[in-house]
């Protein structure tokens, strides 16, 4: 199809549908086809209302039995409520935005399709702010002579197509952005031209490209639609994951770093100072590791392992492995208290090997970083532990051979870049303890190397989670009075949100000083938060993990890394206004010691996504299933281009989370692809490339950065 084939010579579009048309993306023909369905309306897949459960999300179709507005728009707001019945039941859908809108659009005796999630006020379902599309309620059929609710009737398949409110307010809701479709259809026939190769089409079975377009606006049959939405979702995930794939080669292709030629003593000694059988997840992970690093090319690999897996043990080998090659390693944590543990931890563990190990952070005397920058670029220093600090331009490497970055996602693009560039062509290993369905980190981290600690040392103890109402704290009290009068120590979390952090901090300090005063006067408590200097975060944390700090009260600062095996309870006030990582996080603070180990999440008020996430934490201990819970209820990010959270995916029609099995055939095939034509210079490839050149690759251009 042409490319910018105006829309105006369509029957239906006008200037003013055209412009607003554009807004949304649709600027021509080949856009409109490109205007998937979000959905469709099937009558095997309708949920009867009597079945509904709470917090699913499902499509609902009925008649509109009455309809009321609320509110005067003062200070309490309005909003505008219909009554849905479909014989089984009544279904309560409420609107407190473009009330004025939907209170002129719904009337008694609608045949309405509303897609949302449910929730129940008592024994009544109700949809906030569903999708919501009105059956043939216009009126005006078709040029296939057929309205919405007829086709309904008949048991057809009916496309649902995205709308915005500028697009709902010119009448063009979804019945008529389908009359749209079905004219250009009929009066500019689609002409697309296959832009995969004859073998790949046909070794996976992929309906060709002009038929899956239209059986997607179309549908023939529910078969036929489920194999149209197979193609388009391969095609997609393919291009995604080509681009990946080429980028690999080109890293291959172009950047050597330092061959690791031997394991000497240093990593020998390390395996005789072990007091403890690492895990085989452990074993598998280093073996990886040692593998890039002996094989001439970058090593560029992430990390993952659940809190506690023992991800910190393995980076320790990759680094002393690195120190017996001749090299120095560079270690960057997010926050200063993260990085004065890792920097105990590694004395403790390496330095009686002959390791010299150093901290560098902004915090330090004059003097002293001065001393240790001149060590380090003489190479008097193997292993630098530091946080941003490590990258400033003053920071200079003697031989720099392998960079590691904790919790990755916490540091921006170009920080990691900076330090990459302290050397030229470091081997690079990302860690992270925030668990991600591999699916997903096939998406994200499509050209990385994935090492995935999925077990946890031998001896660990789950952690009790239990969920607290504010009013049973008194009881919860107790409990902490007993844990401690054992000799235990505990934690308890206040929330810090950005929009309000002063105010959080505010009333985090407050309670601190009602805990010490009031509730706990016969203990020691301490106070930790992050507008502390630096030296007093680490002169508490170090009374904590002395033993000279009974209970520290503190905000979301301690939720990474930090290490007290002693400390045995876990309060999180507020819970409700976490996310499900930051519980996790949180919670995994304690149950690092031989003791039994309790998190307790306190809340005011539980409803809709908060009450799924708190009942996830307290259901289960495994962070890649809190992973994928998580996923479901925020979806999964924009995470080829620049959200980070929400609906939106980067994707026009695959969906990173569910569709997993298409994921990896359509990986495995780029990636062979690529193995036999690295710069698909081949005629029979041409296509792929055009293809990827002109189209694909500008829709994931942010990727490049990322």
């Amino acid at each position: 199809m042409p490319p910018f084939l105006p829309l105006q010579g369509i029957k239906g579009v006008g200037p003013k549908r055209a412009a607003i048309l554009a807004e949304a993306g649709i600027r021509s023909i080949a856009d409109l086809y490109d205007c998937f369905p979000r959905r469709y309306l099937d009558r095997t897949t309708i949920k009867k209302i009597s079945a509904l459960r709470d917090g699913e999300t499902v499509t609902v179709v009925g008649s509109v039995t009455g309809t009321r507005l609320e509110g005067s728009g003062g200070r309490g707001g309005s909003r505008f409520k219909a009554q849905v019945s479909d014989g089984s039941g009544v279904l309560e859908l409420t609107w407190f935005r473009g009330v004025h809108y939907f209170s002129k659009a719904i009337h008694a005796g609608d045949l309405v399709a509303a897609h949302g999630r449910v929730t129940f006020f008592g024994r009544t379902p109700g949809m906030q702010h569903p999708d919501f599309d009105k059956l043939g309620g216009d009126g005006e059929a078709s040029d296939d002579g057929a309205r919405d609710d007829e086709l309904y009737k008949t048991g057809a398949i009916i496309p649902i197509y995205p709308t915005t409110e500028a697009m709902k307010q010119a009448a063009l809701n979804s019945a008529a952005l389908r009359r749209i479709v079905h004219r250009a259809f009929r009066d500019q026939p689609l002409r697309i031209t296959e832009y995969l190769s004859r073998e790949i089409v046909e070794s996976y079975d992929l309906m060709p490209i002009g038929e899956a377009y239209r059986q997607l606006h179309f549908p023939d049959s529910a078969e036929q639609l489920d194999r149209a939405r197979y193609r388009m979702k391969w095609s997609e995930l393919f291009f995604a994951q080509l681009f990946f794939a080429l980028r690999r080669a080109g890293e291959r292709r172009n950047i050597a770093s330092a061959r690791f030629e031997r394991s000497g003593a240093m990593t020998a000694g390390l395996h005789e100072r072990l007091p403890f059988t690492m895990t085989g997840a452990q074993k598998q992970a280093v073996r990886e590791i040692y593998h890039d690093l002996k094989s001439g090319h970058q090593m560029n690999r992430l990390l993952q392992g659940d809190v506690g897996s023992g991800k910190t043990l393995v980076a320790q080998f990759a680094m002393t492995l690195a120190v017996d090659n001749g090299l120095q390693a560079a270690f960057m944590a997010p926050t200063e208290i993260l990085a004065f543990q890792h920097y105990a931890g590694l004395r403790h563990t390496l330095e009686p090997l002959g390791i010299r190990v150093a901290l560098i952070t902004g915090r330090q005397k004059k003097k002293q970083r001065e001393d240790q920058l001149a060590r380090l670029e003489q190479g008097e220093i193997d292993i630098a532990v530091g946080t941003h600090a490590i990258i400033e331009a003053g920071v200079q490497f003697h031989r720099l051979g392998l960079v590691i970055i904790d919790e990755q996602h916490r540091f921006g693009v170009l920080q990691r870049k900076a330090l990459q560039e302290k050397s030229e062509n470091p081997h690079v290993l990302l860690m992270t303890a925030t668990p991600i369905p591999r699916t997903l980190t096939m998406g994200i981290y499509g050209d990385l190397d994935v090492s995935v600690i999925a077990e946890m040392p031998a001896g660990r103890k789950p952690i009790q989670t239990r969920l607290c109402r504010d009013e049973q704290k008194p009881e919860l009290y107790k409990l902490l009075r007993k844990q401690i009068a054992e000799g235990r120590q505990a934690y308890i979390v206040y929330p810090l949100v950005e929009e309000s952090e002063k105010m959080d901090l505010k009333a985090a300090t407050e309670s601190y000083e009602q805990l010490r005063l009031e509730v706990f006067p016969e203990l020691r408590l301490g106070l930790i938060h992050g507008q502390l200097p630096a030296a007093e975060k680490e002169a508490v944390m170090a009374e904590f993990r002395g033993g000279g700090i009974d209970l520290l009260v503190g905000t979301t600062v301690i939720e990474v890394g930090v290490d007290v095996p002693n400390a045995t309870i876990m309060v999180i006030e507020h819970a409700e206004r976490f996310g499900i990582s930051q519980l996790h996080q949180l919670r995994g603070r304690v149950g690092r010691g031989e003791h039994a180990s309790s998190c307790f999440l306190v809340y005011t008020k539980l409803a809709g996504d908060a009450k799924e996430r708190l009942q996830a934490l307290a259901s289960t201990g495994d962070g890649f299933r809190l992973s994928e819970i998580d996923l479901q209820i925020r979806g999964a990010g924009n995470l080829l281009g620049r959200e980070q959270s929400g609906a939106a995916s980067g994707l026009k029609i695959a969906d990173l989370l569910t569709d997993g099995e298409i994921m990896r055939s359509a990986r495995a095939a780029a990636f062979e692809l690529i193995r036999r034509d690295e710069a698909l210079s081949l005629a029979e490839n041409a296509r792929i490339r055009d293809y990827y050149e002109n189209y694909f690759r500008k829709r994931i251009s942010l990727a490049d950065v990322g």
